[in-house]
């Protein structure tokens, strides 16, 4: 009945068809003095002339200097300017023009001149981002274990992988160590990737995180046959493992869009991977618990076709998502 839960999320999540996990408007503010700050605002765009209709709302003290730089680039449309706002920004607010109808969040971050950062994901029903004082050691760890948890959330692509070991596995103790070395090697190459030791290009690696589905799903298909026996029957956690070094990867480029706090480098990153695992946890549970009570209600046991499903319907939008991300690099 684990199957059934898992097609019924398949059939929810395909209809954006799409696996863009980390798509929210970004705004930045960099303190250069008491005064001026540098922006970068940040939207997604069909073109250069469709863009989403948002926009940053500064206190009305705060002017605009200099001039404003715009771009198109892969997707987005990227604003760069610097304002001015005498006393500083600090218990000032910053509202959204449009974010009621925008449907997507907004993130923001607030780099100051002492190293801290404010690090917030707003969205319609929080959608004021208010400046405060530099924060402590608390505020960076709450900031980035939300933020990792939010994005393993909203990562659609990590979490059918995740469904998709489920699949294969089940229930119990292998599921937890698969799930447990997973976590260790995209915390690994996270880390690597985002401190600057490794530097793999963005596009091959989300097509490849598609194809590791497709892996799985394929494993899934060929239990059906008896007597089937292969490294990701026998030894799941080490199939976890080594795509586990690949979601990584995938994990850093989201995190490289917001940066890290250059005074909380290590607690930050720590934070951001409690975060994704928190969130990873909690799909496990939602995954189990949701299969025990259709369980319970259909009063059917998993058959084959409870099996070949969900496979079915998970690797064929996985490879959906490897043909477009495929397109979109390979095009250039």
């Amino acid at each position: 009945m684990i199957r059934l839960a898992l097609l019924l999320m398949t059939l929810l999540w395909a209809g954006p068809a799409s696996a863009d996990e980390f798509r929210p408007a970004y705004l930045q503010l960099v303190q250069k003095d008491a005064t001026r700050f540098d922006v970068l605002w940040k939207v997604p765009a069909l073109d250069e002339d469709t863009r989403l209709k948002l926009q940053p709302v500064f206190p009305p003290d705060a002017k605009a200097i200099g001039v404003r730089r715009s771009a198109y680039i892969g997707g987005t449309s990227v604003d760069r300017w610097t304002i001015e706002a005498p006393g500083g920004l600090i218990d000032k607010a910053i509202e959204f023009d449009g974010f009621q109808t925008a449907r997507t969040d907004i993130l923001v971050r607030l780099e100051r001149t002492d190293g801290t950062e404010q690090l917030e994901r707003l969205s319609p029903s929080n959608p004021v981002f208010r400046v405060s004082s530099s924060p402590g050691p608390w505020e960076v760890l709450v900031s980035y274990t939300r933020l990792g948890f939010e994005h393993i959330l909203g990562g659609i692509d990590h979490l059918l992988f995740v469904a998709s070991l489920v699949m294969l596995i089940g229930s119990g103790k292998r599921l937890l160590v698969a799930i447990t070395t997973f976590t260790l090697a995209h915390s690994i190459t996270l880390a690597l990737a985002t401190l600057g030791v490794l530097n793999v290009p963005s596009p091959p690696v989300e097509a490849t995180i598609a194809l590791s589905i497709v892996f799985v799903c394929l494993e899934i298909l060929r239990m059906r046959d008896p007597g089937y026996e292969s490294l990701a029957t026998r030894r799941p956690w080490l199939i976890a493992f080594s795509f586990g070094l690949l979601h990584g990867l995938g994990f850093a480029g989201a995190l490289a869009e917001v940066g890290l706090p250059q005074n909380s480098i290590p607690l930050a990153l720590l934070a951001f991977n409690v975060g994704v695992e928190l969130g990873q946890l909690a799909f496990v549970g939602v995954l189990l618990a949701a299969g025990a009570v259709l369980s319970r209600v259909f009063r059917v046991q998993d058959s084959r076709l409870a099996r070949t499903v969900p496979a079915y319907a998970i690797g064929s939008l996985a490879n959906l998502w490897f043909l477009e991300r495929l397109l979109a690099f390979s095009t250039g």
